[in-house]
């Protein structure tokens, strides 16, 4: 996988670092340190495997307020989920891992070596659920660890190491606040241990931590305030219109019908009385720019700015405990416990909703709102009048999710006859419950005060009837919509020794097995259910179960003096799902392998490299989800099978159902790693690790239009269906995943540290990023069309950045320690849009360059003595805002993209902790 340019490359970087600092190599013993990748001990400067590990200090001096916002300044983090989208995203605040740009679902995260339950039905997991307080340090893996892992470590691992053991107690309480007004937040938490192992036998340590983020609203901020923006690129003036035409005061639609001995129809008119009226839009709408006149409509409508009402990093709280204990039964034996468990009860405020009310030519309305502006030949032919109205008096809509995340791990280690071993059982579980809080309809009492209109929605928001408002206040639901949970029992066992000695050192051997189930279930609520909600389809309910085993083993061979060898296999089986006790689709199988080894060329200088396979089954749901029907194919077709009995004469729309595919097979993929390390001393190292992750078989979907274009290619996505109108079944398309797209992501990872004494005190600087080589996908339903996202907004709505870098530098003087932190990624080519040209008022396509985005935070740390702490800090010092970005996707933002930017903007915090 690496041809010879990369690994020529390669060779003259080493010698250019061995001939630059070989005159300063110094030898110095690394610590030794059990990390992840591996069940066999290693030392982490010299492993075979590229290993990031993050201190507890580091996570101090990071500033981060969440395990979120810590992992995903990694610059290896590429492709994850953030909690602001869940504004319009309905995704209750999940926040991700993801490495190398890979995807989310590839990259595994562990809580002290073992597996969480995700959320939903696959692999991702919420960062969310991992208790910060109890952090001792953090190990990311960014090599593909299947061999050792199973299914979904393709691109790496995220091991959180918790504390576990400690004598006294830490008192935490820090609060930040945006300078520019908005989205404060604090957190307070004590962590307190005690007992000792060897002296008392057990040892205990349990931390509580409470976390409340303010919302920060859109009219917070300038760049995120608006849906209308009006912006200069390359010199000309433009307009980007997202507004929506469903407004306050409400636009009226009217259509209108042939009379008797006609041959033609008047075309529809849309038009906004308020505007008529008074010669402009109302407060928080605009002229729409897609106004228009045509042979069948005429449009003069106001566009209300949703996004003024919205939120654009919603508001939370969120409480973490975390137990550890340990009981010594004798010399060679001790059993351990884990339980972790969290609440996250997030808010998310979209706009309220829009509702099309229909108005009768017998109504007040009509006559006051609507028969004024039509022409008498207009009047004498109305149809149908419709009011587009947006429930502003009705509120914003409100989501509350509340994610309850429990974790419990009993198990055993210890020593037997010179071997290490280490058992557990595991039983873990995701819990959402999803709640309608505000701006959502009750279905009979909205319904009544439409056909009785019994609200006027052709006035200004806030003026309605003192009636009307009490109506409207007993017509809010309030109540829950779903509830999902995702929960996962485990056993595992797993030993390590040595089983030889060789010339070289001793041959080790580490082995295990582990097995566990995972059931994914789903209910709407009754209310849901009984049609209860305005304008609500349920979500469907599902009941799922798989179960996962697998066996592995692991061999050190040191071959020569400073040369080890690792070899490991590992064996999968995954079960057949059980979708409310019915078997659907098979089992699979897989052997995965990986070959790892580094090499001691001198005390100062390490190589090392890696090569292995991986395998990732698919979701619950892409496998299971139970047809539903889907409306009809968006254009019409020939049969897909001509000459059976199931065809519909010419062409025509076929039925569409919405389901899984039981023939999804598991995911393949190889990894490759190279890398080296360079330690000339103890105050400067440096080191680059280059890899590469070839997927195929990627799970993707097929479109219509490829599926009745090679339906024998894709005949297991066409069944036999009959609507109830229809008079027998017909062939229908099965809107479903497959086994087609390919995957190739290519990049480097490269850090340095070095540490030098001044004259006030000890300067330590580090820089690490990643560079991007290639990450280029197919296109969805294609086997070898492939595309990429790599500094462009791509077909996938992300953008693969070339090139993000971190760098630091701390001054420690003593008592006060200064350290200054920049993060840093390229610009890169926005979302082709459709805007408006002021100069020529007519509609053209821009894709706008969006340049570096750069931020620097400071803190400051005095430790008033071995007890007390203060930390003082400055995230965004520069107060850079936002780039303006034109993109439509992830979240209902608009003006800027809160994947890639920081929305707060200069934000002081504060933290005392108190050690007792």
């Amino acid at each position: 996988m690496l041809n010879k340019h990369k690994l020529h490359a390669v060779a003259a970087a080493i010698a250019v670092v061995a001939c630059t600092f070989g005159a300063a190599a110094q030898a110095q013993e690394a610590q030794r340190v059990e990390i992840t990748g591996s069940s066999i001990k290693r030392i982490a400067s010299e492993g075979a495997l590229p290993v990031q590990v993050i201190t507890a200090e580091q996570i101090n001096r990071s500033g981060a307020t969440s395990v979120a916002e810590l992992v995903q300044k990694l610059p290896a983090m590429q492709g994850f989920t953030i909690a602001d989208i869940a504004i319009g995203t309905n995704s209750g605040g999940i926040v991700t891992a993801s490495l190398h740009d890979i995807g989310e679902s590839y990259t595994l995260v562990l809580l002290n070596g073992r597996r969480v339950a995700p959320t939903g039905s696959g692999t991702r997991i919420n960062l969310n659920a991992i208790p910060m307080a109890a952090i001792d340090r953090i190990e990311v893996l960014t090599d593909g660890a299947s061999a050792l892992y199973g299914s979904d470590a393709i691109a790496g691992v995220v091991n959180f190491i918790l504390k576990s053991s400690m004598q006294g107690g830490t008192v935490t309480a820090r609060t930040d606040v945006p300078l520019e007004g908005g989205g404060k937040s604090a957190n307070a938490s004590i962590t307190y241990g005690f007992g000792d192992l060897d002296k008392d036998r057990f040892s205990l340590v349990a931390s509580y931590r409470r976390d409340e983020q303010k919302q920060l609203k859109s009219v917070d901020r300038d760049f995120a305030k608006s849906a209308y923006l009006p912006f200069e690129f390359n010199g000309t003036k433009y307009i980007y219109d997202r507004t929506s035409t469903s407004a306050i005061p409400a636009n009226a639609t009217v259509t209108f019908k042939r009379l008797t001995g006609e041959t033609s129809t008047l075309p529809s008119y849309a038009f906004n009385p308020y505007q008529k009226k008074n010669g402009q839009c109302a407060a928080d709408n605009f002229y729409s720019l897609n106004n228009a006149t045509s042979a069948t409509s005429v449009t003069e409508m106001c566009a209300f700015d949703f996004v003024s009402t919205i939120d654009v990093v919603p508001e939370s709280t969120r409480d973490s405990l975390f137990l550890s204990g340990k009981f010594k039964v004798n010399d060679k034996f001790n059993l351990f416990s884990d339980l972790a468990y969290s609440r996250l009860d997030l808010t998310a405020r979209i706009a309220p909703n829009p509702v099309p009310v229909s108005i009768s030519t017998s109504s007040s309305y009509y006559q006051t709102y609507v028969l004024p502006y039509l022409t008498a030949a207009q009047a004498a032919h109305v149809n149908t009048v419709t009011a587009n109205y947006r429930a502003s008096d009705f509120g914003t809509r409100d989501s509350q999710t509340i994610t309850d995340s429990k974790h419990f791990v009993f198990g055993v280690d210890g020593e037997v006859g010179g071997w290490s071993i280490n058992s557990a059982v595991t039983w873990s579980q995701n819990k959402i419950d999803e709640r309608y809080v505000g701006g959502y309809f009750k279905d009979t009492e909205f319904r009544s005060m439409v056909s009785k209109l019994q609200f006027d929605p052709f006035l200004e928001a806030g003026k309605q009837s003192a009636a009307a408002s009490q109506l409207i206040a007993n017509s809010i639901f309030n109540g829950t919509v779903r509830d999902e949970s995702t929960t996962l029992k485990g056993i595992d066992f797993r030993a390590s020794g040595e089983v030889a000695k060789l010339p070289a050192g001793p041959l080790q051997l580490g082995f295990g097995a582990d097995y566990r189930t995972m059931n994914f279930k789903r209910d709407p609520s009754a209310a849901a259910l009984n049609g209860e909600i305005y304008n609500y389809a349920p979500v469907a309910h599902y009941d799922m179960d798989r179960s996962l085993g697998g066996a592995f083993a692991e061999l050190l061979v040191p071959v020569i003096k400073n040369l080890d060898l690792t070899a490991s296999l590992r064996y999968d089986r995954v079960s057949a799902i059980k979708s409310d006790g019915v078997t659907v689709g098979e089992s699979s199988n897989a052997t995965t392998y990986k070959l790892a080894g580094r090499y001691q060329v001198m005390p100062s200088l390490l190589l090392r490299a890696s090569y292995g396979t991986g395998f990732k089954v698919a979701d619950m749901l892409d496998i299971a989800n139970p047809l539903t029907p889907n409306g009809v194919t968006a254009a019409s077709y020939d049969c897909p099978f001509p000459g059976t009995d199931y065809c519909k004469p010419g062409k025509q729309q076929y039925s569409s159902m919405l389901g899984g595919n039981a023939a999804i097979k598991p995911e393949k993929s190889k990894q490759a790693t190279i890398g080296v390390r360079f330690e000339p001393s103890g105050d400067f190292n440096i080191g680059a690790d280059y890899w590469e992750v070839k997927i195929r078989d990627a799970v993707s979907g097929v479109s219509a239009n490829q599926a009745f274009a090679d339906p024998q290619k894709y005949k297991d996505l066409f069944i036999l269906y009959k609507t109830p109108a229809e008079p027998q079944q017909y062939w229908t398309f099965i809107n479903a995943s497959t086994n087609i797209g390919q995957a190739i992501n290519k990049g480097i990872d490269w850090d340095m540290t070095g540490r030098v004494k001044t004259g006030i005190g000890r300067l330590t600087l580090g820089l690490s990023g990643t560079y991007l080589i290639e990450s280029k996908y197919t296109r969805a339903g294609t086997k070898d069309d492939f595309t990429d996202s790599m500094n462009h907004y791509g077909e996938n709505a992300n953008v693969s950045f070339r090139n993000i870098w971190r760098g630091t530098a701390s001054l420690d003087t003593g008592p006060f320690t200064n350290t200054l932190s920049v993060k840093w990624r390229n610009g890169y080519t926005d979302q082709n849009q459709l805007v408006r040209n002021v100069a020529t008022n007519k509609n053209e396509r821009v894709s706008l360059e969006i340049g570096d985005y750069m931020t620097i935070d400071w803190q400051g740390v005095y430790s008033f003595n071995k007890a007390l702490e203060f930390r003082l800090g400055v995230k965004n010092l520069m107060n850079k805002k936002p780039p303006l970005t034109l993109r439509d996707s992830s979240g209902h933002q608009v003006g800027y993209d809160p994947r890639y930017a920081d929305p707060f903007l200069r934000t002081v915090y504060v933290t005392a902790s108190y050690n007792f």
